[in-house]
Order: structure tokens, then C-alpha cells, then sequence
């Protein structure tokens, strides 16, 4: 069975993007977001095995949206984007209980080796 995948960005087509990385490796994309605050409905909604979820977006950011997910769910498995590379955030992220960071653009390797690890 395939494993499922959330896909959160406030752009479409970095969604588009992610959803042909995984989609084309056995990846079963259930459900999008283009906002923190939907995600966390979404979240409870669909039980995914995996978000991806990017840290700068409107209404909620990742990192708010990352913690309500695991105050709900302390075994959700989240990887964090993001176009800024920058130190703090990444530090940030994996303090609010995200398993991996992905930098924007999109590296496929990247993006599947990240997932495969917080799968494993």
C-alpha cells in the first residue's frame, strides 16, 4: 500500500511540483492546502503518513500549523519547506517537531530521500 502524502504551500505550482516528485515514486497524494489553518483541519480530516509543508504562507505559517498538527498528533510525521535556506528557521522547525527540512526549488532526490527517512 501506498504511503499518504498532505501537501501544504501557499503556491499551486510548487504543490504541482511535489505532487509529480511523489505521485511518479509511489506516493499517494490525498490532500493540499494553501494555508496553515487548513492544513490543521485537513490534518484530522485525512490522518496522512506524511505532510510537507511549507513555512511561509498566509492566514497560518508552517511552523504555527506544525504545532497545532502535533499538539493533536504527537506521531505526525512533517518536513518543512522553504525558499529561505536560513539557519534559524530551520532550527525552528525541527524544534516545533518537524522530522526534515526541503529548500525550494525542489531537488527530487532531496525531496524523496527526506521523506523516505521520517517514513522510516
Amino acid at each position: 500500500m501506498a504511503y499518504t502524502v498532505m501537501l501544504v504551500d501557499d503556491a499551486a505550482f510548487m504543490r504541482m511540483m511535489l505532487k509529480d516528485i511523489l505521485s511518479n515514486n509511489g506516493y499517494q497524494i490525498v490532500g493540499e492546502a494553501e494555508n496553515g489553518m487548513i492544513a490543521v483541519d485537513k490534518y484530522s480530516e485525512l490522518k496522512p503518513d506524511i505532510t510537507i509543508m511549507d513555512i511561509t504562507m498566509p492566514e497560518m505559517d508552517g511552523l504555527q500549523a506544525v504545532k497545532e498538527i502535533r499538539a493533536k498528533d504527537p506521531q505526525a510525521k512533517v518536513i518543512m519547506c522553504s525558499a529561505m535556506g536560513q539557519q534559524t528557521m530551520v532550527i525552528e522547525a525541527i524544534q516545533s517537531g518537524a522530522k526534515d527540512f526541503v529548500v525550494k526549488p525542489f531537488q527530487p532526490d532531496r525531496v524523496l530521500e527526506a521523506v523516505g527517512k521520517a517514513l522510516k
